[in-house]
């Protein structure tokens, strides 16, 4: 049987107030509770209050107001950044994302008549970086351009701290680190951060921080000038400085034509990298024009060897020859000695950078009385055959006056004056171009000037000297006596042989000329204007001029028996001068020189040598210059082809008897 529940203790409830109807609205009096409850009762407690919760709403509010405000804020933000300033962080983003380079123009060549080239450009890179992929936060190295910049130092030749400088600019997003590296450079840097990309990507497959110091380096490709011939023709090249413009010689004068326009590409990147499917804006480079020069190569090999030869034999300053086409003006050579290699300008001397044949103003000598003698002959003051009677001194003015050696008096036809370069023979024969001395230097000056003498020679070649000459009134007492046998008045070497052109060409002066003409971009060929010209003398005087020049070749009483050439008549003149120097300030040493044409009786070639300052063995013009002379002539005849001489000279005679 089931047991039986135990009956259910009833627990008391609290008493009901008497007289308190049930159900009844109104209280009753409570009864007063006993003090204490009775024994084997549990004490009564009363039953615990509920948990009252507060109001949800309040705090709704709260939140929702302050998400409101939240997303407020991002809405007017929004509309900021693109409505209000959209344009702005467009171009930010643009900036940050695009990069622009200029794409470096090729400079055209500079070639010789032939079409061989005398400077050119070959293929070159300029080393850059993004120093912003150098900060730690970018590279994850702390140190990342004093690394990369320890690595590439020696590669570039350049100090390890100022490369770490440049790559330290976390603001700038491009640095050039050096300019114009050959490409083996490139391939060393390129294989440098092969090798370094490998490293980190095998450091990250490992679980630790793989770190490419060299990955923000970069290259631009573009050109560097190279002279394939060394210091051939350096004088008249020049040379480029270290942003590829001109700064010297025809690739200053010329820069504008050479350097043709730069062009410019735009394309996206992302860490260092182009991104390829971003699309590229690009203005391609249009390539400068070639310049072909009036310069033989190799009668420019010629000369510069011959006078680089005598001025090391001569322990001498410098010296030039000038080698001109007698009937067009146009330059074949223009030498200079000591030169210099335009390749490396680190070991260039400062003195030998510039074209000293035209920047050099120095007193020509005897070599200038030809245009004292045109003057006589063209003034019909004398002819060639004119008795000179020259005494051992002359005085005139406060000087006293004498020819190079000590002589008994000399009688002289004026073509025997030229020929034995006398001073005193040249005064003579001068002072009679007036009825005075005053008349006679305005009718030589104007000479002088037709000649090309104290203007520029038209070649516009920068730092040119268009030589001294001083108006005819401001001659001083001695000027008037010196200027007529080359003192007193300067000029330069190109200047020089342009007068001797003028004679050999018949009385007219072509302005010298060194180019040819331009070949543009497309190929196509533009000839240098025509040179100026302007008659001097006439055409029987530049013929009698010949003649007498002959004699002093070809005669033994002449002075430049050394320049002589074998089946070819020879027409030239010496000079001795005494030499200004232009640090003392006076006279001191002297300037040696020949200059002439050939063949005398149909001229090509001119050619004119100076040397500045020979201190060992002779100094004399035709001791010096004279074989010099010959020795480039010959082969400027050989190299052109130029037919001996079909007939002898007709000799002048020099001297005459007293009494004849």
């Amino acid at each position: 049987m089931p047991p039986k529940e135990p009956p259910r203790r009833r627990v008391p409830g609290p008493a009901r107030p008497r007289g308190a109807a049930a159900g009844s609205g109104r209280p009753r009096p409570a009864a007063r509770r006993p003090s204490a409850a009775p024994r084997g009762r549990a004490p009564h407690r009363p039953p615990a209050r509920p948990l009252r919760l507060g109001s949800p709403r309040p705090r709704l509010r709260l939140v929702s107001l302050a998400l409101t405000l939240v997303m407020l804020a991002f809405v007017v933000r929004l509309l900021q950044v693109q409505a209000v300033d959209a344009s702005a962080y467009a171009a930010k983003a643009e900036k940050n994302r695009y990069l622009e380079y200029t794409i470096a123009a090729e400079r055209g060549e500079i070639t010789d008549r032939s079409g061989i080239a005398l400077a050119t450009s070959v293929d070159a890179y300029d080393i850059t970086a993004d120093p912003k992929m150098f900060t730690p936060e970018d590279s994850g190295a702390p140190d990342a351009p004093q690394q990369a910049a320890a690595l590439l130092a020696p590669i570039l030749g350049a100090d390890a701290d100022d490369l770490a400088r440049k790559l330290s600019k976390p603001k700038s997003r491009y640095v050039v680190l050096a300019r114009r590296q050959t490409p083996q450079v490139w391939k060393q840097i390129k294989d440098l951060k092969s090798v370094f990309a490998e490293k980190a990507r095998k450091g990250g497959a490992n679980g630790t921080a793989g770190v490419n110091v060299l990955a923000g380096v970069f290259q631009e490709t573009t050109s560097k000038r190279v002279y394939p011939n060394g210091d051939l023709a350096a004088g008249i090249l020049g040379y480029v400085n270290a942003e590829g413009e001109g700064a010297g010689g025809l690739e200053s004068q010329l820069d504008k034509e050479l350097a043709g326009q730069d062009g410019k590409i735009k394309y996206a990147q992302s860490g260092g990298r182009r991104v390829p499917t971003a699309g590229t804006k690009e203005v391609p480079a249009v390539a400068g024009s070639d310049i072909e020069l009036t310069i033989d190569r190799d009668i420019q090999w010629a000369a510069q060897k011959a006078i680089s030869d005598q001025v090391k034999e001569s322990k001498a300053d410098r010296g030039y020859v000038i080698v001109q086409n007698s009937r067009t003006g146009e330059v074949l050579a223009m030498a200079n000695a000591p030169g210099f290699d335009p390749n490396d300008l680190s070991q260039a001397d400062a003195a030998s950078l510039g074209n000293a044949a035209l920047q050099d103003v120095y007193e020509p000598g005897s070599t200038s009385k030809v245009m004292s003698m045109a003057a006589v002959l063209e003034e019909g003051a004398a002819t060639p055959g004119t008795h000179v009677t020259v005494p051992n001194r002359l005085h005139r003015g406060d000087r006293l006056f004498k020819d190079d050696i000590d002589h008994a008096t000399w009688y002289l036809t004026l073509n025997g004056v030229l020929a034995k370069s006398s001073n005193i023979g040249t005064i003579l024969a001068t002072g009679q171009l007036g009825r005075t001395q005053a008349e006679s230097n305005k009718i030589l000056y104007s000479y002088l000037r037709k000649f090309g003498i104290g203007r520029p020679t038209g070649l516009n070649y920068p730092g040119e000297t268009p030589g001294i000459l001083a108006k005819p009134q401001d001659w001083s007492t001695s000027q008037q006596y010196t200027i007529p046998f080359g003192q007193g008045l300067s000029l330069n070497a190109v200047q020089a042989a342009s007068v001797y052109s003028t004679i050999a060409n018949g009385g007219v002066r072509v302005a010298p000329t060194l180019v040819r003409g331009t070949r543009g971009a497309d190929g196509r060929f533009t000839p240098a204007a025509a040179p100026g010209q302007n008659r001097v003398v006439s055409k029987k005087t530049a013929k009698s001029l010949a003649r007498m020049l002959e004699s002093v070749v070809g005669d033994e009483e002449g002075t430049g028996t050394k320049a002589r050439i074998p089946g070819y008549r020879v027409a030239g003149k010496t000079g001795t001068a005494n030499r200004v120097d232009p640090i003392r300030g006076g006279y001191h040493g002297y300037t040696a020189s020949f200059a002439g044409f050939a063949p005398a009786d149909n001229p090509q070639i001119t050619v004119y040598c100076a040397i500045q300052n020979p201190t060992r063995g002779s100094y004399f013009g035709g001791q010096i210059c004279g074989p010099i002379y010959k020795q480039v002539m010959e082969f400027a005849l050989k190299t052109l082809q130029t037919p001996p001489s079909g007939s002898k000279s007709a000799r002048l005679p020099v001297s005459f008897q007293p009494g004849e």
